[in-house]
């Protein structure tokens, strides 16, 4: 697929250079922090060196009092208490997060009734997307009086009014975009509400359990120190999530991934050793190797068994969880493919679809559970705002990806009069609709991103942080360039653009259509610099017949047979 390239604009000479010289750092570098917004030395200092002391109080958010106070009667009045959440990574680790700190923390937890606080995941197929009336009739049927709902929520009105009617109180941690209307529970936590105030409003679902547990600490003298055994949880879910890695998203990230590195509980641990993996965890392993594990569970079978593995105390049974969960991920991955293949040949059938600005496509026997990753696939092979529905419980409902700069969830909303519920991002949404409405959703949501969207948004880009020459790249280059890490949206890893350069003569293809190349400027060669273009064959002969080209990649390191070296990762290359 033909990529656009997008070279951010260069930053100011002055402050770069002067950025540069106080740090000690090449001036690509200091570019770099520049366009973070990253301009002096003490920025750039707690740039590099996250502390938690740099996490805002949590008593800013609107209604932590409430949420607070509520907790601690209903400690004091012994109830009995349901950690409620999602069957996604956000959602799993949040009640992971919520449930582990109260089991441990509650003061009444040497009772011989040891039921005081329990979890509970809805049942992605029976019960659907957030809170449920069957998860509130679970509560109700064993005695619970308050349930702590994470990940979802905002949006519940009906539910927390049916919780009301049985006395049933909810403290919402949510932090999706709210409608017009707020539930009537207790307290609702969502960093988006318009009336709040809470200085960054990008947190995760799990970003806003762990504000939660913070606030109780702080008002219960409970030491900070106590809650960093949860910050692992709290970096798997923003990896996963994709929420921006900035401000404290960047911190507790940071943290998190040192938690994980240093001391993982005993289920990550597991899920690693599983996998063969042996070198530093970084951002990129939580998102393709844990996140992807952790919600195959939710989307086969069910996210209990996520939960079981992220709070097991264990060895052994959190290997058990682990290896159940490897096999839940395969399972994943077969659907994922089937019927990736089954949507991209409707399209391919279907002259008039293939036409379109937009992807919506529904077939009743799709799975469920993989309608989502469907849809980002889709988007790697078909370039345009996507839908993927299914049947479920005699319903039309699926999930929603989006294309670089576009609102899905706004063109989702333009519909809403044809939907019976939705909720999500920018980026990502699910939805149901009744059967009957499939058809006429898909020409109504056509029309409104045709309506809608720049023809540029039709076409993936590549954003290009940096011209950078290949003698540039030494290992102090590098050194500095990894503490740019932990990386996801906002601090995306740097690509770099290099002009005018060959191969040194021994391209060649592996894998199924991968080059393997070393690359040095075309002229004045002095050195070269192993680079691999995943998916990139195509360009075998031109390479090998030694033609001048400009290549964007990422730098990073290759682990081979105990050796480490640099590498440039090629992400898109055009002959000059």
């Amino acid at each position: 697929m033909e990529k656009r390239w997008s070279i951010k604009p260069k930053a100011d000479d002055k402050i770069t250079e002067r950025l540069a010289e106080e740090l000690g750092i090449d001036k690509v570098l200091a570019n770099l922090l520049v366009q973070r917004e990253v301009k002096t030395f003490d920025e750039a200092k707690k740039f590099f060196r996250p502390s938690l002391d740099d996490l805002h109080d949590p008593f800013l958010m609107k209604d932590m009092d409430k949420a607070i106070v509520r907790i601690e009667t209903a400690i004091k009045n012994k109830e009995k208490i349901l950690v409620y959440g999602d069957y996604d990574v956000d959602g799993t680790t949040a009640v992971a997060l919520v449930y582990s700190f109260f089991k441990k923390h509650h003061p009444n937890k040497e009772d011989e009734n040891s039921s005081f606080i329990d979890f509970y995941i809805p049942d992605r197929y029976a019960e659907g997307y957030g809170i449920s009336f069957t998860g509130i009739d679970f509560a109700k049927e064993n005695n619970f009086t308050l349930i702590i709902a994470l990940d979802c929520g905002i949006k519940a009105i009906d539910k927390i009014a049916y919780a009301n009617e049985r006395n049933i109180d909810f403290i919402i941690c949510d932090h999706h975009r709210p409608g017009d209307e707020l539930p009537e529970a207790v307290a609702v936590l969502d960093p988006k509400r318009s009336d709040c105030t809470y200085p960054f409003d990008e947190l995760c679902g799990c970003g806003v359990g762990f504000k939660l547990i913070q606030a109780f600490s702080q008002k219960n003298n409970i030491p900070f120190e106590e809650l960093y055994e949860y910050l692992d949880l709290t970096a798997i879910s923003i990896a996963s999530d994709l929420v921006p890695a900035v401000d404290e998203n960047r911190t507790l990230s940071y943290f998190g991934l040192k938690q994980i590195n240093e001391k993982p509980r005993k289920g990550i641990k597991a899920i690693f050793e599983l996998a063969n993996v042996k070198r530093e965890i970084t951002v990129n392993e939580l998102v393709f190797i844990v996140g992807p594990r952790i919600n195959a569970a939710g989307r086969i079978k069910t996210g209990r068994d996520a939960v079981d593995l992220l709070i097991s105390d264990c060895v052994d049974s959190a290997k058990t969880s682990g290896q159940n969960i490897n096999i839940t991920n395969a399972e994943r991955r077969a659907l994922d493919v089937d019927i990736t293949a089954h949507a991209l040949s409707m399209i391919e059938e279907d002259a008039e679809m293939g036409s379109r600005k937009s992807t919506v496509l529904y077939h009743p026997d799709w799975h469920k559970g993989v309608v989502g990753i469907v849809a980002s696939r889709m988007i790697e092979k078909h370039y345009r705002p996507t839908i993927i529905l299914t049947e479920s419980n005699g319903k039309a409902t699926g999930s929603a990806r989006s294309v670089k700069d576009f609102d899905v969830y706004n063109a989702i909303e333009a519909c809403a009069d044809l939907l019976e519920q939705f909720g999500g991002h920018k980026y990502a949404a699910g939805l149901t609709l009744k059967l009957e409405n499939v058809e006429a959703f898909q020409q109504r949501f056509e029309e409104v991103v045709s309506a809608t969207i720049e023809e540029y948004m039709l076409v993936p880009e590549i954003e290009i942080d940096a011209e950078l020459e290949l003698k540039n790249i030494t290992p102090k280059f590098f050194r500095v360039l990894k503490q740019f890490a932990p990386f996801g949206p906002g601090n995306m890893s740097p690509l770099f653009i290099t002009k005018n350069i060959i191969d040194k003569g021994y391209v060649r293809i592996v894998g199924a259509n991968h080059l393997k190349m070393d690359l040095q400027p075309a002229q004045n060669a002095r050195a070269s610099f192993p680079a691999i273009a995943f998916g990139q064959a195509n360009h075998f002969d031109d390479v090998l017949r030694r033609k001048i080209f400009t290549a964007v990649y990422a730098i990073e390191e290759n682990e081979y047979n105990g050796t480490t070296s640099l590498q440039l990762n090629i992400k898109d290359m055009k002959l000059e």
